[in-house]
């Protein structure tokens, strides 16, 4: 999790002396002001005022008195009359930023750093506090020219740099927040949120053991920080030192018992028992909890109640999780599945033959692909315990390398329309650009798993581009993955997962696809890989898997759980206990709940 902006008004009286008989008088107050004596100095103001009634100076500082104070709306109004008497003043501009900002008047905000930074171009303050809103606007490439502006104002801006590397880590640019953070530090060596969330981007870039360091000098710093610990305690579970994971989230409740959301966190890798401590402090916090807090508590609690195989409670904390988790997002069902509509419709038996032979011969990419919560981990994790291979995880990099394709207008053509333009260079060059930006993923010569599950989007594409790559498809009985998805919050959007009937007619839907594959690619060319026969023959399965990697048997492979390796899925706990049957079958403690999902799978639903 990663801190707030620093968004505090940074108003300060100008040393500003106007020429008059009061200007002994405003000095006064000045001095005053600075010293926090806030009610003498705007006694001395306001008495300023009562003999001229449009001194600038008094009416501005009399409206930041108002904003220190957290007077906000009389803080705006007041500078709002200053800057009608002078409209040429930077400051005053500034302030009233400030005001409006506090307010959530960004727009307004905006508009009036706008005017100070026109009047004062290296008003370095203003560059850096137009930046903040337009962070809160979501603006963040000008917020980030913003920052950079104050950057280049004053070099040592530390808070610049700080602001500039939380909108960087929001545009997923990791590399360059790092680098943001580095430079607050530079400055600043007790920064304790730089060292934070500089944490939080080096675990997203997966350099985990540098993210616990981060954690661990921010905690160092701030000793009684909830967050740190949390986030700690996330860099260190998908390490696999699930003791000290648990350690620091059971921490960060002491420090913070009403955080609702470390309690999921908690609850991904922590066995609740019936008299739990933790248990009974969520059952404890459901009362008064509602919004997003209290999604978080009915997901946690839906995990800690089938622990103690407390079903029926169990299921209507996860009904209520998922209702809460639904209507914050957007799902269109129709259009979702007219995207898989069109994917079949280019990707004709015709098409796939004429472009047979095309692509990049390059077999280092091993691409797993299937609903999540199908084993797609685990079929991951078995081949990165094979010395030969490296797991890189969940991967966008195909997807970013369609994205380099552009049309003749120079626009990108949206997947799966550009398909039957690409001729055989082309998708050599996507082929190559794929094999390109994985190289910096693996030493030279190993194999590399992407295990991202939605790119059964792309089988076809891949066949296209990558002919000698391997292509796994993992799956799992229906019922069980669909209402695995159903008892998960995850990450990234899964929108189709948070209601029993949409996830059942997706699940449907996405089989559909499959078979399409199975139709129109070369036989043999997706290997088929069912979780329950992985449980009930894992060497047996182990070697199918590798025989078709092209790989030798190893036995490190039946040791999966031992690997050490970041990984980053709602799977990172299970993938670090040897293999276990009771996932098989775990629907039919619920069965009596399960009539939308059942009915929504259809035939599919017999094959549980």
């Amino acid at each position: 999790m990663s801190r707030k902006l620093d968004t505090a008004a940074k108003a300060q009286p100008p040393d500003h002396r106007p020429d008059a008989e009061i200007r002994a008088k405003l000095q006064q107050a000045v001095t005053l002001h600075r010293q926090g004596r806030f009610d003498a100095a705007a006694a001395l103001y306001s008495d300023v005022l009562r003999s001229t009634p449009r001194q600038f100076d008094a009416i501005h500082l009399l409206g930041v008195i108002a904003i220190q104070s957290n007077n906000h709306q009389l803080g705006a109004d007041l500078i709002a009359q200053a800057i009608a008497i002078n409209p040429n003043n930077a400051e005053a501009y500034f302030n009233r930023g400030n005001a409006l900002k506090a307010l959530d008047q960004l727009e307004a905000a905006v508009a009036s750093f706008d005017r100070a930074v026109a009047l004062e171009p290296r008003h370095a303050s203003a560059c850096a506090d137009r930046g903040v809103a337009l962070q809160m606007l979501s603006r963040l490439e000008e917020a980030i020219a913003s920052y950079d502006a104050a950057i280049r104002a004053k070099p040592d801006y530390a808070e610049a740099y700080y602001n500039r590397g939380l909108a960087l880590q929001e545009l997923n640019q990791l590399e360059a927040a790092v680098e943001s953070y580095d430079k607050v530090i530079a400055l600043k060596a007790a920064h304790a949120d730089a060292h934070n969330n500089r944490g939080n981007a080096l675990t997203a870039l997966g350099q985990l053991k540098a993210a616990v360091e981060s954690f661990d000098k921010a905690i160092s710093l701030r000793p009684s920080d909830p967050l740190a610990y949390r986030n700690r305690g996330i860099a260190l579970k998908q390490m696999g030192r699930l003791e000290g994971a648990q350690e620091d989230f059971r921490k960060s409740i002491e420090l913070d018992p009403e955080n609702c959301y470390v309690y999921i966190d908690l609850a991904h890798s922590w066995k609740f028992s019936t008299g739990d401590l933790y248990l009974a402090a969520m059952e404890k916090l459901v009362p008064g909890t509602t919004g997003s807090d209290r999604m978080h508590l009915d997901f946690a609690l839906g995990k800690a109640y089938a622990d103690i195989k407390d079903y029926s409670r169990s299921f209507a904390h996860l009904l209520a999780g998922n209702a809460a988790k639904r209507a914050t997002v957007s799902y269109d069902e129709p259009s979702t599945f007219a995207y898989f509509d069109r994917i079949e419709q280019v990707f004709t038996p015709e098409l796939v033959a004429a472009r047979a032979g095309s692509g990049e011969p390059c077999a280092r990419p091993i691409f797993v692909l299937g609903m999540p919560r199908s084993g797609t981990t685990l079929v991951e994790q078995l081949l990165a315990s094979h010395p030969a291979v490296h797991g890189a995880g969940e991967l966008t990099t195909l997807n970013d390398a369609v994205l380099t394709v552009h049309g003749p207008d120079g626009r990108t053509i949206r997947y799966p329309e550009l398909v039957p333009a690409l001729d055989q260079s082309t998708l050599r060059a996507i082929g190559a650009e794929y094999v390109r930006r994985l190289a910096a993923l693996a030493p030279a010569g190993e194999r590399v798993t992407d295990k991202m599950p939605s790119n059964y989007y792309f089988a076809g594409l891949i066949h296209m581009t990558l002919p000698d790559a391997v292509i796994i498809h993992s799956m799992r009985n229906p019922v069980d993955t669909c209402l695995s998805c159903f008892s998960t919050l995850f990450n990234a959007e899964q929108n189709h997962t948070y209601e029993l009937g949409e996830i059942g007619r997706y699940y449907v839907r996405y089989r559909r696809l499959m078979d399409h594959w199975r139709r129109v690619l070369p036989p043999r060319r997706i290997l088929d890989v069912r979780y329950e026969d992985v449980v009930a023959d894992l060497e047996g399965q182990a070697r199918r898997i590798l025989a078709h990697c092209g790989l030798p048997w190893d036995e490190h492979c039946l040791a999966f759980h031992q690997t050490d390796r970041p990984v980053s899925t709602a799977s990172a706990t299970q993938v670090r206990q040897p293999i276990y049957k009771t996932s098989v079958d775990r629907w039919r403690v619920s069965e009596d709940k399960l009539a939308p999902l059942l009915s929504a799978l259809g035939p599919l639903a017999a094959q549980a």
